[in-house]
């Protein structure tokens, strides 16, 4: 079963380096369309290109380009009446003559709506009748029978993403807006909140730089933030943490002769309180830190710990 899975993708992954290398200045084109354009996007599919069209729409959506599926078959039946002249639609269709998406273009032309397709055949009855076109030509699907979509639909959501992710750079579209768009859930918590929000202020391990390696263990211990810091509130010297401690071992078994001095790491990083809790654990994974102190200069106000939220 394994030589099956990795036979279908390196069979879709094929398909979408051949694709990519399709990739030309109507991309380029088609963005900036968009861009231009003071509506919503609307995606049309039906079957399989339907269900990519769904996410194609939300991908926009929560990327800064206010966008929304419509199926064809609720079209014919009054939904029509959701598209503005000024809005922008994506008809998706691999073979580029799927009959309910063709029957929705005359109306298109009549409404004057800026019209892009995504087919894998740009002379198709669809790309010929669109403003733009956006070729997604597989080499094969992954099906061994050639039946079901599987590298087309695969690449028609990755083109999806790709305007995507395209128009979000142009609009310069921020952590923040996205938090915006995404306020459940711990996504939305960490995009919006501030560290000072969330660190930890009370009970806070500290020790005086005459303190033994006893003195350490223990308050690291009752802290239970895997470190302690070396001074006071209003004046930090420096941490040591459980890392520390296990080099210092390393380096000379005898504990009577470990000093706080040579355990800690004197310029240890403080936060500002203000800093948002997802910017803040970039940066600690890129120092694979878990906690980080908050304060200014050598003045500590709390401790963020990740993992722990």
């Amino acid at each position: 079963m394994k030589d099956i899975a990795k036979r279908v993708f390196d069979v879709e992954i094929e398909s979408l380096q051949h694709v990519a290398g399709l990739i030309d200045d109507s991309f380029t084109t088609v963005v900036n369309a968009i861009l231009n354009n003071t509506g919503k996007i609307i995606v049309i599919g039906v079957g399989k290109s339907g269900l990519i069209g769904k996410k194609i729409a939300a991908t926009f959506s929560s990327t800064g380009t206010p966008s929304l599926f419509l199926h064809p078959g609720d079209a014919f039946h009054g939904d029509l009446g959701i598209i503005s002249p000024n809005d922008a639609i994506i008809l998706i269709s691999y073979s580029g003559e799927t009959d309910e998406v063709l029957k929705v273009i005359p109306f298109l032309k009549w409404n004057k709506s800026l019209i892009i397709s995504i087919t894998g055949n740009p002379n198709s009855t669809i790309a010929k009748n669109s403003d733009h076109h956006l070729s997604i030509t597989i080499t094969r699907e992954a099906c061994p029978l050639a039946l079901a979509p599987t590298s087309s639909t695969t690449a028609a959501l990755v083109m999806g993403d790709a305007l995507a992710i395209a128009l979000m750079e142009s609009r310069k579209f921020q952590e923040e807006d996205f938090a915006r768009f995404h306020p459940g859930g711990s996504l939305g918590r960490k995009l919006l909140t501030r560290i000072k929000d969330l660190m930890r202020t009370d009970n806070l391990p500290f020790i005086q730089m005459d303190a033994s390696f006893t003195d350490v263990l223990l308050s690291m211990s009752e802290g239970k933030l895997g470190m302690v810091m070396v001074g006071s509130k209003d004046h930090i010297q420096g941490i040591i943490t459980d890392g520390d401690l296990r080099r210092a071992l390393l380096r000379n078994q005898d504990i009577s002769k470990l000093s706080v001095a040579a355990m800690m790491t004197a310029d240890p990083i403080i936060i500002d309180g203000d800093e948002f809790v997802s910017q803040v654990e970039v940066l600690m994974m890129e120092k694979k830190i878990t906690n980080v102190l908050v304060g200014k200069k050598r003045k500590i106000i709390g401790v963020y710990q990740i993992y722990t939220q």
